[in-house]
């Protein structure tokens, strides 16, 4: 399509202000962005959307304008929402490199623009796209008549053979076009889409799992109501979907990878409608909070809260328990890819808000509104998400008052009795939460970041709130304090041993362990004899000699000549209850 024709469509609220003699410049694609650069994601023939966030002063607008030219877009549109009138001088830096500049009415959204461009390129350039570009209204709908994102995905089988599925960073199948994605499947390509994205490269980027080669399609947000354009690739790593195609896209024709990018613009548009539906949420929550640490009355905060249960429970009234979970994600000096930035820069409270949001939806569950019920706001460099519970009518004597300490409560519950009205402990787990999603993250996080999460417990009342915003800030700190790209800790975890040992100073941790550890590993290098893996299974079967020696599949004779020569070696008795303590605290802080 050509410039010329986007003035001609009145809905797209565009108005001119330079560049007429250029106005038959044919425009293939569209991209927003407020990038300082965003040379590295320009192919050339653009219509370039920006809210200006790149702009600080005058000096701004011509080294931008001067990369666009250079890149050969097509044309530059910028919005009036942030700064009403488009400033003077990007409008003479567009005049000097002869730049079409237009202004798009505050009313407009991008995703308007977005969409229009793409339906009219895509028409023009494969009847293929053109096809999904015709059925794109279903995907802005929802209901029985729409279908969201398979829509799109269901096209791109019957026509082109192609399956294909959206997945989120953490490898959970938002949208899918027939069989769902196989046990980790999701979870690894998620992975290999992460790494690849901290590498810098353009997508789409290619992976092989299990003998089968997928292609993977960035899917960025592109609309009014998204996070502006990242200046560090951290900053929107840990959020964007992803497209997976099962195909090798390393040999296909530009107008196959056109198509391809264009639908990834089509799901960009649901990925923007579903952040606007979190808007409510997220305000919520925010409004929840910063009562709860301005130390509001507990009436005020049970009417905020009453307030948000429909919102967050629809059709279950006010929610019975809360629990807390903060997250936190720190940046090292790391090398980043992409424009240089100083890590400190980089907002840590948004990514952990988007990374939250994810993390708490059920991995089993698909769809891009499963995340319905979740409310996370961030302050500071922390978010912080409050998760209402539905009741349990008849809970278990020993949790009466506390949620299950760990994931195996949750299985033993679960033995109870089977009807339907005794569902399980629906109380979150700091482990449980993580499992699913530790190896993607990990990837995405590379060796400059980190994830820490904590989980409280749970509450039931208004009055509990600031108890367990601090405990889970406590359980967060502890997790904090453990080696691993991704950690988690949960309340339960501050009434043990466990909270005590990431707090002791290194200095004493490896005098201490080097005094009882270091000559049984020494004895081990020169003789093979485990006596370290002896020690630990010795304790882990509290001291039973017959029970130790099945697990280690050694004659109790045998048992007892190892433990003899560990107690001969560092001069304890693992007959005594000390001794026994202080071999444990060792090994656990080895």
């Amino acid at each position: 399509m050509r410039l010329r024709a986007l003035l001609e469509t009145d809905a797209l609220g565009l108005r001119l202000l330079g560049g007429e003699d250029e106005l038959d410049r044919t425009v293939r694609g569209v991209m927003t962005t407020d990038l300082r650069d965003p040379s590295r994601y320009l192919s050339g023939g653009e219509l370039v959307l920006t809210g200006l966030a790149w702009r600080r002063d005058a000096g701004d607008s011509e080294p931008f304008v001067r990369i666009l030219a250079g890149a050969g877009v097509a044309g530059l549109a910028a919005g009036e929402a942030e700064l009403g009138d488009i400033p003077a001088d990007l409008v003479e830096a567009c005049v000097q490199h002869r730049l079409p500049l237009f202004a798009v009415n505050e009313t407009v959204a991008f995703a308007t623009i977005t969409e229009h461009v793409v339906r009219q390129v895509s028409g023009e350039r494969a009847g293929d796209l053109a096809a999904v570009v015709d059925r794109h209204r279903r995907l802005m709908t929802s209901g029985p008549a729409g279908g969201g994102p398979e829509v799109v995905l269901d096209l791109l089988t019957s026509d082109l053979d192609l399956r294909a599925w959206v997945l989120s960073p953490t490898g959970r199948q938002i949208a899918g076009a027939g069989a769902p994605l196989a046990g980790q499947l999701g979870a690894v390509l998620a992975g290999h889409h992460l790494a690849a994205t901290r590498t810098g490269r353009r997508g789409p980027y290619r992976a092989a799992v299990a003998g089968t080669t997928y292609s993977l399609f960035p899917i960025r947000n592109t609309g009014r109501g998204a996070v502006p354009a990242a200046r560090d690739v951290r900053e929107s790593v840990l959020s964007d979907w992803l497209l997976a195609v099962e195909a090798d896209a390393s040999d296909w024709p530009a107008a196959r990878l056109d198509l391809l990018q264009g639908v990834t613009q089509l799901i960009a548009v649901e990925r923007d409608r579903r952040d606007a539906a979190r808007t409510v949420r997220r305000r919520l929550a925010q409004e929840v909070l910063e009562l709860v640490q301005a130390g509001a009355a507990p009436a005020e905060i049970a009417a905020r809260l009453r307030v948000a249960a429909p919102v967050l429970l629809p059709g279950l009234g006010v929610a019975p328990q809360w629990q807390v979970v903060v997250a936190r994600v720190d940046w090292t000096d790391g090398d980043a890819a992409g424009p240089a930035g100083v890590p400190g820069d980089i907002a840590g409270g948004p990514v952990a808000q988007a990374l939250l949001e994810e993390i708490l939806v059920d991995p089993a569950v698909s769809g891009p509104d499963s995340a319905d019920r979740i409310a996370v706001a961030h302050t500071g460099e922390e978010a912080i998400a409050l998760v209402p519970l539905p009741a349990v009518p008849a809970p278990l004597p020993e949790t009466v008052g506390h949620p299950t300490d760990n994931a195996d409560n949750a299985a033993g519950a679960a033995e109870g009795p089977a009807e339907d009205s005794v569902p399980q402990d629906p109380a979150l787990h700091a482990d449980a939460l993580l499992a699913s999603v530790r190896e993607p993250l990990s990837a995405g996080l590379a060796d400059d970041g980190r994830l820490t999460l904590g989980v409280s417990a749970a509450v039931h009342s208004a009055e509990g709130l600031r108890g367990a915003l601090e405990e889970a800030r406590h359980a967060r700190r502890v997790a904090a304090a453990r080696p691993g790209r991704v950690c988690a800790a949960g309340h339960h975890e501050l009434a043990s041993h466990v909270l005590l040992l990431p707090f002791v100073p290194d200095d004493v941790r490896r005098a201490f362990t080097a005094r009882l550890l270091d000559p049984l590993r020494d004895y081990d290098r020169r003789h093979r004899a485990e006596l370290i893996e002896t020690l630990e299974a010795f304790l882990d079967c509290d001291g039973s000699w017959t029970r130790c020696a099945a697990r280690l599949h050694l004659h109790v004779n045998t048992l007892r000549y190892r433990v003899g020569r560990i107690e001969q070696l560092t001069g304890r008795d693992l007959s005594r209850l000390e001794d026994k303590l202080d071999f444990f605290l060792a090994l656990r802080m080895s």
